[in-house]
């Protein structure tokens, strides 16, 4: 039962670093004039993409679990840490985002491109044989709350905050990449 217990607290700590990226982008999103009504909409969709790439990438990881065993293991927890310093690095750049309201194609390739980075933890997550129910689960529930938290909270600040929290993201995901490496 302890088992379960803190393979949930890890996944939902997982589930938060990869739902800072869309919670970070909501804030951007959130300071045009957005309705409530699109605002369920957006959370909804990036929620059911990081339900879908996770479970792309956990097959694919079980696949090279089986296939290729310990170098597999190496390499998931390698790719945690690529993926996390990738996250702090992108943070940093001053780049200038391009402001629309994601509607139609425009939303499923703004889904699709805050949720990539999800499927790289879902291969890893596979390799070690992770509860695919609750891995899903956090990982869909988290991304539609953060992103909902983004775009509601970007109505009523300025983009302070977003820099930061997809940093933070990628801090989580490059300390479980370290941790996995060394065990």
């Amino acid at each position: 039962m302890s088992e379960l217990i803190g393979e949930m607290i890890t996944l939902m700590i997982m589930a938060f670093a990869l739902g800072m990226d869309a919670f970070s982008v909501g804030l951007g999103m959130g300071m045009i004039p957005i309705r409530l009504k699109q605002i369920l909409k957006i959370g909804v969709t990036i929620g059911c993409f990081h339900v879908l790439m996770p479970m792309l990438g956990m097959v694919a990881g079980r696949f090279l679990s089986k296939q290729f065993g310990e170098v597999a293991a190496l390499l998931g927890g390698g790719l945690l840490l690529l993926l996390g310093v990738q996250m702090i690095l992108s943070s940093f750049k001053k780049e200038e985002e391009s402001r629309f309201t994601p509607v139609g194609l425009g939303l499923l390739l703004f889904a699709l491109g805050v949720s990539i980075d999800s499927f790289s933890v879902g291969l890893t997550l596979g390799i070690y044989g992770a509860k695919t129910v609750l891995v899903l689960v956090c990982f869909g529930l988290g991304a539609c709350i953060l992103t909902w938290m983004g775009l509601l909270l970007g109505r009523k600040v300025q983009g302070w905050l977003g820099t930061y929290s997809e940093a933070l993201g990628g801090g989580i995901l490059l300390a479980f990449g370290i941790k996995l490496l060394l065990l």
